[in-house]
């Protein structure tokens, strides 16, 4: 996700990028062999990371069981067990607004992604090697983009970091290869980090909590931009421990990602994290484990100082139902949102994979070198995702936040959110 300023960038290459994707797994989808693509242990990868979007999009419970793109999907499918060429297409919006704001007050915007995986290397066994991509784009409905409705209404965060008003941009487009029997895994190339560093079960802006404090370093973390050109690696060192550690570049824009080369060879400002954690078991990794993450990040060459934090998390599956959390972090320095942040919640399943309940408790000190003076905010976020049909899921939120930072007028804000997402 990208928390930068927005820069229009000419996007022929990215366009060049998404075509050859396309037109080469449809080439070899005339040309396949039987072979099944097989499942390969995970390592601490996000939900929005786009094997397990992809997983998880097939295995929902909807309400209602429209057959509507059944055909197509049957398609897709049957292209993907012969070639190992995995696609989907999704679209999400969302519409937001807040009171007493003493700049707009409601924004709204949607984004387009097309992602996949394509397994290129020992097909359907554990150690199987995939080139991952995601691309998008991103465009506002109103005069704002939902993600700056935030700073508008004079909180000191983010609501919704990805709905921006980019346009086109890439997300991701790396290699994936997993090692040891699936137990380890390394990537490289243009990466989201977010889909690697931090992960718990809800931190999706896309299926889970609309606020960034909710999310990915609980905002005390001072995050690249998408499409960072990186390496980073993990995996199981025992039964129970696992690790991973990575580097990736600070001045990375996902509107114009292949400068990355450049920037990497020119400037040397990285993004920098080792994380280890604990859970019962890798298969029980994404709804039970304890982690804590070490991050460093370098001067940019925008200014934005250098600086390092420490982060930890804890989340555990009860009664397959129940999923309570405690996260926080502490920043030194850097361009952070927050220099301190602690968040409790729980998230609620009533019925397995047809939606969830999720409800946040989050206290933050602004970042004193990007907030100069701004006191602390608390912040309450309640919202309801609900599978409706196969295609699509609907996301009403409630949030209210005391004391929002930038705008010492008001003691109260209360922000308002629906989002809706359609996928294949």
């Amino acid at each position: 996700m990208n928390l930068g300023v927005e820069k229009p960038k000419t996007t022929g290459k990215l366009v060049t990028a998404c075509l050859t994707i396309i037109l080469i797994g449809l080439v070899a989808a005339s040309h396949a062999s039987e072979t099944k693509t097989g499942e390969s242990g995970n390592i601490q990868l996000s939900t929005d990371e786009v094997e397990n979007q992809i997983t998880l999009d097939k295995e929902v419970n909807p309400l209602y069981d429209s057959r509507l793109l059944t055909p197509l999907r049957n398609w897709r499918d049957g292209m993907a067990e012969k070639t190992g060429f995995n696609w989907s297409i999704d679209y999400s919006a969302l519409f937001m607004g807040v009171s007493d704001s003493p700049g707009e007050d409601n924004a709204s915007g949607g984004m387009v992604r097309f992602f996949g995986f394509w397994d290129l290397v020992n097909r359907g066994g554990p150690n199987k090697g995939s080139l991952n991509w995601k691309v998008e784009h991103r465009h506002k409905y109103s005069d704002i983009p939902p993600s700056a409705l935030g700073f508008e209404s004079g909180y000191a965060g983010i609501f919704e970091p990805p709905f921006s008003n980019q346009e086109s941009r890439l997300t991701n487009l790396y290699w994936k290869q997993y090692l040891a029997g699936g137990k380890w895994a390394a990537v490289a190339g243009f990466l989201d980090v977010t889909d690697f560093v931090d992960v718990y079960l809800m931190a999706s802006p896309w299926t889970g909590f609309n606020n960034f404090v909710f999310s990915t370093g609980s905002a005390s973390m001072d995050l690249p931009n998408d499409a960072t050109l990186g390496a980073a690696a993990g995996g199981m060192i025992t039964k129970s421990l696992y690790m991973q550690a990575g580097l990736a570049d600070a001045n990375s824009d996902p509107t114009d990602p292949f400068e990355g080369f450049e920037s990497v060879i020119d400037d040397s400002d990285f993004f920098k994290w080792v994380e280890i954690g604990i859970t019962p078991g890798q298969d029980k990794i994404y709804f039970d484990n304890m982690h804590v993450t070490f991050w460093h990040i370098d001067e940019r060459t925008n200014g934005t100082p250098d600086g390092w934090g420490l982060n930890a998390s804890w989340q555990k599956w009860i009664g397959d139902k129940w999923l309570p959390f405690i996260r926080g972090g502490y920043t030194d320095d850097s361009g952070s949102l927050l220099e301190r942040s602690l968040s409790v919640g729980v998230g609620y399943q009533p019925v397995p994979m047809r939606g969830v309940i999720g409800l946040g408790f989050n206290w933050g000190k602004p970042n004193q070198i990007s907030f100069a003076g701004a006191d602390d905010q608390y912040t309450t976020e309640l919202f309801w995702r609900y599978q409706l049909t196969r295609e699509l899921a609907v996301t009403p939120s409630l949030q209210y936040i005391k004391d929002p930072a930038l705008n010492p007028e008001e003691d109260n804000l209360w922000v308002f959110g629906l989002r809706l997402r359609v996928a294949l």
